[in-house]
């Protein structure tokens, strides 16, 4: 059985991870008879959103690791200890808080930087020659994890799409049920709920990132 580390980035689409994706990829997983283990960074969220009207919760704070434990029904482990020795590959579901807290593009686009904790787990599977899956906005991490001409889609954004071939990355343009799959990169991204209108729209694309993975590890 493939063990995958799945790395969260809280719980909510505004300020964590997506929840629909994150619980389509452990579905899909599962599906495919593949094990997971959940990992989020202990770190502050950069801001806890309100998920009713979408504003900024005032003076509230919020912990990545435990608002991600909700998703992981409490089944999840600080990133800080994720050995990539365990694992035979690494996926990491979208939601704006991989753009706020795993990264900072929310706030600086090109001249972002990746988590250290994501950026040093991620980096290390890479190099032991183990597959990344990124989706939705995750893809943004791309050329910071892979360097220049990594190939990689967030769908067809193209302010988004822009800053990825800014910092290097090479941007295809993919439908909402389809991946990009860098085989050198050994690095399969989907669109998902960057394009997605429904959360069975969301399932395609996500179940076929899963399985080109799978396939890879």
């Amino acid at each position: 059985m493939k063990k995958v580390a799945l790395i969260l980035a809280g719980c909510g689409v505004y300020d964590g991870s997506e929840i629909y994706e994150s619980v389509l990829t452990m579905l899909s997983l599962e599906n495919h008879e593949a094990s997971y283990q959940c990992f989020a960074p202990n770190i502050e969220q950069m801001h806890v959103i309100n998920h009713l009207d979408g504003s900024v919760a005032e003076g509230e704070s919020r912990n990545v690791l435990v608002e991600a434990a909700r998703l992981a029904r409490g089944k999840i482990k600080n990133l800080a200890e994720a050995k990539p020795a365990d694992f035979d590959a690494v996926i990491v579901p979208g939601g704006f808080g991989v753009a706020k807290n795993l990264s900072d593009f929310a706030v600086k686009g090109a001249d972002m930087s990746v988590q250290l904790e994501v950026l040093s787990f991620i980096q290390a599977m890479h190099a032991a020659a183990k597959p990344v899956g990124l989706i939705c906005i995750a893809p943004t991490m791309a050329a910071r994890l892979f360097g220049e001409g990594v190939k990689c889609t967030i769908g067809n954004d193209p302010e988004v799409a822009g800053a990825i071939n800014t910092m290097g990355g090479s941007h295809q343009d993919r439908a909402v049920d389809e991946v990009c799959v860098d085989e050198a990169m050994k690095l399969v991204t989907t669109p998902a709920y960057m394009l997605a209108s429904s959360i069975g729209e969301a399932a395609k694309g996500i179940n076929r990132c899963v399985r080109e993975v799978l396939n890879m590890a």
